[in-house]
């Protein structure tokens, strides 16, 4: 004899599958959001070592531009040297900021405050503020679908060394130059390595 589900078995598995979806929807939709404020970070992160390693590779002067949203540039420039130009040379590397991040806000604070847009390294490695009036000093990146309590925004915090860090912000962090909204959602403890 053959046997199969009822009806009433199908409907209430399905009802079942139904509220387990809604209820975990939420939590997949926030995952997803973070996941791409994440990608963000470490592709800006990425263009600015990209930055650095081709302007010792090339012992010339490189600059990172960030713009539109997460996407950035880095071209190899004329040396800073008085008469001359900091123009663009060749353009070595671009990302767009659609590229799997479109969700992201970038808020880029300067060594001389807002405004900022780009970084430029020497030879060696380090920072210059010769081609540029107001270089990039730190990058907070979060989300636009979030609220400010489901975000885990991230920063880069760039040194005149040409040193760079990916962190993330937390309450009571003096050195931050543009805190986020709201970072109550990042509990790390004293000496985490992700904390800033």
């Amino acid at each position: 004899m053959e046997r199969g589900f009822t009806l009433i078995e199908l409907m209430i598995t399905i009802t079942v599958l139904g509220v387990m979806l809604a209820l975990g929807l939420p939590s997949f939709v926030e995952t997803i959001q973070n996941m791409q404020v994440r990608t963000a970070a470490e592709s800006i992160l990425d263009g600015l070592q990209i930055a650095r390693s081709e302007a010792v590779r090339r012992n010339a002067h490189t600059q990172f531009v960030i713009g539109p949203g997460s996407g950035w540039t880095v071209s190899e420039i004329n040396p800073p040297t008085s008469g001359v130009a900091c123009g663009v040379l060749a353009t070595i590397q671009t990302r767009s900021g659609s590229e799997g991040s479109e969700k992201a806000t970038i808020v880029v604070t300067g060594t001389t405050g807002a405004g900022a847009t780009s970084v430029t390294f020497t030879p060696t490695g380090w920072t210059t503020a010769a081609c540029v009036a107001n270089s990039i000093a730190q990058i907070n990146v979060g989300s636009s679908v979030l609220d400010s309590t489901k975000e885990r925004p991230l920063e880069i915090r760039i040194t005149a060394g040409g040193g760079m860090r990916l962190c993330a912000p937390w309450s009571g962090d003096a050195d931050d130059l543009n805190p986020p909204a709201s970072v109550g959602n990042w509990r790390l403890p004293a000496g985490d390595p992700r904390r800033c």
